[in-house]
């Protein structure tokens, strides 16, 4: 069955990966497009300020400059379309396998709920969990925003803010059925749900924080790039809950309804 469902979440994963293409294809390269040109125009100025100074240094760090765009291993149009695709097919591929793996691992756990609930409400934790919680303490930015040198810095905190974000939903779920007995579906919900918000709050305050946005830089393409960005996200999200709890009920639920109807 594992197997069965292994396939079916990443055939849901890469048709969620390729509308998500669309979306940042139609909505985000603009914003994208946008920022590269602010960068170059901000290196044309550094090379003209230093050819106010420097003229012969300037002028030959200048040309080195405007070679270095010129070769360029991939051309702004593969990245944009070819580059885009794969990374969105392949990551829409991937997150689809490993829902599949949790949504075996949650099914018949969460109450009542059939396998398209199970999936809706896992692709529910995962969006909040994965996308909208890491993203409210380090939101994603546009080319020109941001120092290369910190790259690996900024993506490592990324990356721990999501893992904080899984192990406190983890934990509020687990809370919450323990609690159930007790004091009963709603208010269990509402105490996990509390005890989520306010381990994710002591995270946000705890990790540092990353602020790099030029001074200059357009603040309507900035908001632009990320309510792009967070959109791709949603729309992933929202199509791998819904295609893949279809899949995954003909998969569980047409034998019982075929014995349902012989009987």
């Amino acid at each position: 069955m594992i197997r069965s469902l292994l396939i079916r979440g990443m055939i849901a994963g890469l048709v969620a990966g390729l509308i998500g293409f669309g979306f940042a294809r139609a909505f985000g390269e603009p914003s994208i497009a946008r920022a590269i040109a602010f960068e170059e125009r901000h290196e044309h100025a550094e090379a003209a300020h230093e050819h106010e100074h420097e003229h012969a240094d300037a002028s030959a760090n200048a040309a080195h400059s405007h070679d270095h765009g010129d070769e360029a291993l991939v051309s702004r149009d593969t990245q944009a379309g070819l580059g885009l695709l794969t990374g969105v097919a392949v990551f829409g591929t991937a997150l689809g396998g490993l829902f599949s793996l949790v949504f075996a691992f949650a099914y018949g756990r969460l109450g009542a709920l059939h396998a398209r609930g199970t999936s809706a409400l896992l692709a529910l934790f995962g969006f909040v969990s994965v996308a909208i919680v890491p993203f409210l303490k380090y939101p994603p930015n546009p080319p020109a925003v941001g120092n290369p040198e910190t790259i690996g810095p900024r993506t490592a905190l990324f990356f721990c803010m999501v893992a904080i974000s899984l192990v406190a939903a983890v934990f509020a779920v687990r809370l919450q059925r323990r609690m159930q007995a007790q004091h009963g579906g709603w208010n269990a919900t509402l105490i996990a749900g509390a005890a989520y918000i306010v381990v994710i709050a002591m995270a946000q305050v705890a990790l540092p924080r990353v602020d790099e946005v030029p001074a200059d830089f357009s603040a309507s393409l900035l908001w632009n790039f990320r309510v792009a960005a967070i959109g791709i996200q949603a729309l992933i999200w929202t199509t791998l809950g819904l295609l893949f709890g279809a899949l995954a009920a003909r998969e569980l639920e047409r034998p019982a309804v075929r014995r349902m109807a012989a009987a």
